[in-house]
């Protein structure tokens, strides 16, 4: 086939900042259209990427010279959106989290396996160069047995990222659903996940509204994780980390420490029990920052997956496995006990 011809529904900043402009420099691809509920935005968005503007997403679905769509809408849209692109015969590169429930995400699995169509989630973390090596390292056996870890992710929160800053729909319980936890904590979950190569099965967790002002949505929550083999650790996602951003995780094993994103020059250390130490100098991990947007590697692997007729590296399945632990993370915190995923 020619160039893959894509369409993007919803043109904030996860758009404009990630899927605009990493399909526009990948070489296969087409951005034909985008669609966005406010009229400015949406037009200014097509002009730009020379695409037709629609201001209604059925519309856009409606059109068959598009192939495939990124949702990059408030999370309560996310599998309704998802569901009905894949069930007009579109592959489908989702935002994370990639639906509001278990049950959504299971429909919009069963949708993909109906139309026998792709459906990726934007789990970005999985393709950062430190994160890729820490977990060749631990299949390697370079660690051996791994004991705990920490993992953490914190910035000041969708004010200064979100296009509506502090009336963004991150703020929206109804639209969002769910706050820090959602936008950053289901990164980590993803991300641990994928690094140890195990399923996270029983969780402990803190999620609480203590820095933002006028909201009901989450913007602290700290949580202990329980792998299958009894790793245990932490993780934490913050809106409130007001001055610095913090993307790290520090994996304690039985031969070494890795610690990643948690230096500034080197991205990932390995610390050796016999008292060695390897600095690797890696690419830089993505930012919300001026100057932190290194490509996210998320659409290329998508275009290829769908040109090549190849798995996505990141499923629905796997988006559904990492939202679920952030599922139990929520009913613990309801409920003050420890739950099993």
């Amino acid at each position: 086939m020619g160039k893959l011809k894509i369409g993007v529904i919803g043109c904030g900043s996860i758009a404009k900042f990630r899927h605009l402009p990493e399909y526009s420099t990948n070489e296969k691809v087409e951005i034909v259209a985008v669609c966005d509920i406010v009229e400015d935005r949406v037009n200014e968005v097509a002009e730009r990427y020379n695409a037709k503007a629609y201001k209604n997403y059925e519309d856009l679905l409606a059109d068959e010279s598009i192939d495939a769509v990124s949702v990059c809408l408030p999370n309560y849209l996310h599998a309704p959106v998802s569901i009905a692109a894949l069930n007009t015969g579109k592959h489908v590169l989702c935002e994370k989290p990639m639906a509001t429930s278990y049950e959504e995400g299971k429909q919009m699995i069963e949708a993909a396996s109906n139309n026998n169509k792709k459906l990726m989630i934007g789990h970005n973390q999985r393709f950062v160069s430190s994160h890729e090596k820490a977990k060749a390292l631990i299949v390697s056996g370079e660690l051996g047995k791994i004991y705990s870890f920490r993992t953490a992710f914190g910035h000041p929160g969708p004010e200064r990222w979100s296009i509506d800053g502090r009336e963004s729909w991150f703020f929206n319980k109804d639209k969002a659903f769910i706050g820090a936890m959602g936008d950053l904590g289901v990164h980590k979950t993803d991300l641990m996940r994928y690094i140890l190569g195990e399923e996270i099965i029983e969780v402990a967790g803190f999620v609480e509204t203590n820095a933002k002002k006028d909201t009901d949505i989450d913007d602290n929550a700290v949580c202990i994780l329980k792998t299958e083999s009894g790793i245990i650790g932490t993780l934490t996602a913050s809106w409130a980390y007001t001055a610095e951003s913090d993307n790290s995780t520090i994996i304690y094993g039985e031969k070494a420490i890795l610690r990643l994103e948690d230096d500034p020059k080197y991205s990932l250390i390995v610390q050796y029990t016999k008292g060695e130490v390897v600095n690797y100098e890696l690419g830089a991990i993505q930012t919300n920052e001026e100057g932190g947007q290194h490509t996210s590697h998320v659409i290329d692997h998508f275009v290829s997956a769908v040109l090549n007729d190849t798995e996505v590296p990141v499923s629905g399945e796997e988006g559904l496995k990492s939202l679920e632990v952030v599922l139990a993370v929520l009913r613990s915190s309801e409920s003050k006990k420890i739950v099993r995923v």
